[in-house]
């Protein structure tokens, strides 16, 4: 196995030795012994030193910061998992490394999206590589909290604020569709069932379930991790794998939940829509009914044969009509008395 290079060789022979700027470099952090996070220029060389620990983060479309990662300090196993495409969750450690990778929400300009993307990690004790395709939340959340202030003692703990980010954003998320849900249950109980109202819910639910599978990707994630032996690991890379899995858990419990309120509000509508299409074909059934006696007896009046009843009397019309009405009522009175109509 690999073990961690000496600190003048953290990030590769570029770092320091060249003059020119980390290819793809989105930030990059100096993680000081007291925990205070500095940044660092992104257009300048990066300078190791003994006092702190780096975090590079780095845009993996570019060609050229993959071939920057071929010559940097982490071991291949761990490089080549970092330069996959690989779209599955997935953490393994060695000695002295732990990479993996994750996914995490996609970022616009102003706000994440409900589209799924993967971080890309390699970490050693003095040294975190994270590499995505797409801007992601959780890691841009975390390169702020750093800016205001936060301070972290190990790399370990950066990427568990990462991932705590990663679930904030989706406890963000899971609010807003809490709240959206209770507007449409207050419809509901109201007495509206409008189509619109369907639309959303049915967003709203597959929304539930893309963060569901996220969720659950990361708790079987971490899960493994807390029963795996990391003995072979240094103390700043033990990774507190009970403790996100608790709070991923929890979040996904929660998530759970919204989408089964979501999926029995559809059923409640659908049930209102059937019983409004069951009372309006009642009443059409019941006009139908109301309608057949004087459609016979205007069939009967209308038959071109001889014989034909009131045909030489002078008030055979009102005599008609009347038959008409009366067996309009009549077929109603009949009704009455089934319990048809009440």
């Amino acid at each position: 196995m690999l073990a961690d290079p000496p600190p003048a060789n953290l990030a590769g022979p570029r770092i320091g030795a060249n003059p020119d700027a980390i290819p793809g470099l989105v930030w990059a952090f100096r993680l000081h012994q007291d925990g205070r996070a500095e940044a660092l220029p992104i257009d300048a060389p990066i300078e190791p030193s003994r006092d702190g620990r780096l975090w590079l983060h780095l845009n993996l479309t570019d060609a050229r910061t993959r071939a920057w990662l071929g010559s940097a300090h982490i071991p291949q196993l761990a490089r080549d998992l970092v330069l996959s495409n690989d779209n599955f969750q997935q953490i393994h450690t060695i000695d002295n490394c732990v990479y993996g990778v994750f996914s995490d929400l996609v970022r616009s300009i102003d706000a994440p999206t409900e589209e799924t993307g993967f971080l890309r990690f390699a970490m050693t004790e003095r040294l975190l590589i994270s590499g995505r395709h797409q801007a992601l939340c959780a890691v841009d959340a975390t390169r702020r909290v750093l800016e205001g202030g936060h301070r972290v003692e190990t790399v370990a703990a950066l990427l568990e604020k990462i991932v705590e980010e990663v679930a904030d954003t989706m406890d963000r998320i899971a609010d807003k569709i809490g709240s959206e849900i209770d507007v449409i249950e207050e419809r509901v109980l109201a007495g509206e069932s409008k189509s619109d109202m369907r639309g959303s819910l049915g967003r709203l639910r597959r929304t539930c379930v893309r963060l569901h599978r996220q969720l659950a990707g990361l708790r079987v994630l971490f899960h493994r991790l807390e029963q795996k032996n990391t003995d072979n690991l240094g103390p700043a890379l033990r990774l507190q794998a009970a403790k996100l899995t608790q709070r991923l858990d929890g979040l996904d419990h929660d998530i759970v939940e919204l989408r089964e309120r979501s999926r029995l509000l559809e059923e409640e509508m659908r049930f209102k829509l059937e019983e409004e299409s069951n009372r309006h074909l009642h009443a059409l059934s019941v006009v139908t009914m109301m309608l057949l006696p004087p459609t016979l007896v205007t069939g009967i009046f209308g038959m071109n044969t001889k014989g034909l009843p009131l045909t030489d009397v002078d008030s055979g019309f009102l005599v008609a009509a009347g038959l008409l009405i009366g067996s309009s009522l009549l077929a109603y009175l009949i009704m009455r008395r089934l319990g048809i109509v009440k």
